[in-house]
């Protein structure tokens, strides 16, 4: 893969998204006119889910018309990503996890949208990955996980193929040598409870959805992808301390729109997500269930989402055949 011509393209994506925000319609300034859809791009349960569900009752009372939540679930979110892209109604968002909005031009062959048919919205926030494992897996942390996996096979479930989780797991492998196959779901919920099952021994998800499984001893916590160890949890050993220096991930959730869609609309929905997040109720829901608020301009949402398709697609480039895993 041309790095240079990923941020080439990248750059050209930044100034198409704030050409496309600033796009006025005559209906901008009554903006909403009609209920609001938020699009959530993986099935009910995972991380963006909760969300946009803690968020669409005040999000409704503030903009005075109905918040409708929309799964379309599938392709590692880029079924409700070409969705909203191709959006025309200018009252329809995607709230996902901006690190799989990032991957997807790297991992899709015919991706159905363009990166420059979405725009930023706001970045609402950040949940850290868990690591985790059935509790029958004979492993309790990340060295001992590595160790099993030369003697047993370990399947690695996924929310998708290319999402930051995944990836996430092929970094990690690449560091330890661990062996592992991937196990690709339509979404993290799918994964978590098939892990919990034991269909499936190890998965790497957003603290905010698998948190609560862990706490009902469900599945058992390897580590944490936090850059330092998270006062809710402090006794849950992070990544990086395991072994994979400076490894950080999560889940960034965050808010896109037709690049169409006028910028009016644009910043009246950052304001107003961004002050409902903001809220001390909202932190404390989010806190206790392990996310932390992390917001953002529209035009900062958008330039995350490039910098971190630079960081993913070094990543592939290293992982070359083995995104799959290893046997």
């Amino acid at each position: 893969m041309n790095i240079r011509r990923l941020f080439l393209n990248s750059s050209a994506l930044l100034a198409l998204g704030a050409l496309g925000g600033l796009s006025l319609s005559v209906h901008a300034a009554s903006w909403p006119t009609q209920p609001l859809r938020i699009v959530v791009p993986f099935a009910a349960g995972g991380t963006s889910d909760v969300i946009a569900r803690l968020m669409s009752k005040p999000l409704s009372d503030a903009l005075g018309v109905p918040v409708l939540i929309d799964n379309r679930t599938g392709a590692a979110g880029n079924i409700g990503a070409a969705y909203v892209a191709n959006a025309t109604d200018n009252h329809t968002v995607l709230l996902t996890d901006l690190g799989s909005l990032a991957i997807s031009p790297l991992v899709t062959k015919d991706l159905p949208f363009k990166p420059s048919d979405l725009q930023g919205v706001a970045m609402l926030a950040y949940s850290p990955h868990l690591l985790v494992a059935h509790p029958g897996v004979a492993a309790n942390n990340l060295k001992e996980l590595v160790a099993l996996s030369q003697t047993s096979k370990i399947n690695v479930a996924s929310s998708g193929t290319g999402t930051p989780n995944h990836l996430g797991m092929v970094e990690i492998a690449l560091e330890t040598g661990m062996k592992w196959q991937h196990v690709p779901y339509r979404g993290g919920a799918q994964s978590l409870n098939d892990t919990a099952a034991g269909t499936t021994q190890v998965v790497l998800n957003g603290m905010l959805a698998t948190l609560p499984l862990v706490q009902g001893g469900r599945l058992k916590v390897i580590g944490i992808s936090r850059a330092t160890r998270m006062p809710l949890v402090s006794q849950i050993p992070t990544i990086a301390e395991q072994g994979v220096k400076n490894f950080e991930s999560g889940t960034y959730q965050g808010v896109t729109a037709s690049s169409k869609m006028p910028r009016q609309a644009i910043e009246r929905l950052n304001t107003e997500m961004i002050r409902i997040i903001r809220s001390p109720e909202m932190r404390a829901r989010l806190l206790e269930a392990g996310a932390e608020v992390m917001t953002s301009t529209p035009l900062q949402t958008t330039e995350f989402i490039v910098k971190d398709r630079i960081r993913w697609a070094n990543v592939i480039k290293r992982a070359g055949t083995q995104l799959e895993g290893t046997d």
